[in-house]
């Protein structure tokens, strides 16, 4: 895997009950911002995604929106982007963001970021990518799903040798870290395995 250059980021286009998942997404665009790696998201205006795209460009960072143009009227892009893509329909959307990213966060989000979610999880699951994915588990938001998973395991629905691979950070701080502790690892193993066939 190459450096990491992008990161997607799914997120609500609600800011939520709890405050903190504002906090929690100003302060990923920052630290986004302040590592140079340029954002990924939704296109949107409102909710946590508006709060932490605002935040990359305050930091000088690359912000990427990709959204369908039925949704423009009802999130509405965000002006001011590095870049905006309105695509035809969610499908154009998801790949789009898929295509331009080298690794992908879920923050605090309802059924559109759980089906993000739940598609990248699938293709890692299935061997589609090797893209390092962190579940942003702010405020122990995600910790229902986190159990679900556990049960799908513990009742035979996640076979071993079809593990969904993901990381779980509790602080936002900790999530490019990981990312690029992951990416890493991954490049090593590549290399590694290259160095075999060559033998």
């Amino acid at each position: 895997m190459t450096a990491i250059r992008n990161i997607c980021v799914y997120c609500g286009s609600s800011p939520g009950q709890d405050p903190h998942y504002a906090v929690a997404a100003q302060g990923l665009g920052a630290a986004l911002a302040k590592a140079g790696i340029g954002l990924v998201f939704g296109g949107g205006s409102c909710g946590l995604m508006g709060t932490l795209a605002r935040a990359t460009l305050a930091g000088g960072g690359r912000v990427t929106g990709i959204i369908p143009g039925f949704l423009d009227d009802r999130e509405v892009a965000l002006v001011g982007l590095t870049e905006l893509h309105v695509v035809p329909d969610m499908h154009t959307r998801k790949q789009m963001m898929f295509d331009k990213a080298d690794a992908f966060v879920a923050l605090p989000g309802g059924i559109g970021t759980l089906e993000e979610l739940a598609e990248q999880l699938t293709w890692i699951q299935l061997g589609r990518h090797a893209k390092p994915l962190v579940i942003a588990d702010i405020g122990g938001f995600w910790r229902p799903l986190l159990t679900l998973f556990a049960h799908m395991r513990g009742e035979g629905f996640i076979r071993a040798g079809y593990e969904m691979r993901y990381l779980v950070a509790e602080r936002v701080e900790d999530v490019i870290p990981m990312i690029q502790t992951a990416a890493k690892h991954a490049r090593e193993g590549a290399e590694k395995a290259t160095v075999i066939e060559r033998l």
